[in-house]
């Protein structure tokens, strides 16, 4: 017993230590699947934030360390939110399977783009990735 309260602890600990990443995506099924992915991965999710209002909501209250982005959502384009975490600085990851990778990364130089859908292990090292670039 005194075993499985240690590792609770610990899982709680690295928890903590979690890199947070806002995930905005309105198809549901995709939504968790990609959160429960990065959990897996060591990181801290934010969400899903299934629209622009909620996600722009959700950074009123603080500040991710990244950002896993669909283009499409149920109230327009994810610009709006893009545009706020790139004024903070926020490094992004374009998860869509309609926006085009050269128009993204002209409008937001520096955020990575993967298409869907997305091999496993590669939204989560692009993530990864841009987030060592970006310390």
């Amino acid at each position: 017993m005194q075993g499985l309260v240690l590792e609770r602890m610990d899982h709680s600990d690295s928890a903590a230590n979690a890199q947070t990443i806002l995930l905005v995506e309105d198809e549901m099924i995709i939504a968790f699947d990609i959160s429960d992915r990065l959990e897996d991965s060591g990181f801290s999710i934010d969400g899903p934030h299934p629209s622009v209002d909620k996600a722009l909501a959700a950074l009123e209250k603080s500040r991710p360390d990244g950002a896993v982005l669909d283009v499409q959502l149920t109230d327009g384009t994810v610009y709006p939110v893009a545009d706020k975490l790139k004024s903070m600085g926020v490094p992004i990851v374009f998860h869509s399977g309609h926006a085009r990778s050269e128009d993204l990364a002209s409008r937001y130089p520096g955020a990575s783009v993967c298409t869907k859908p997305c091999p496993l292990g590669k939204l989560e090292q692009t993530l990864q990735d841009i987030l060592d670039a970006s310390s």
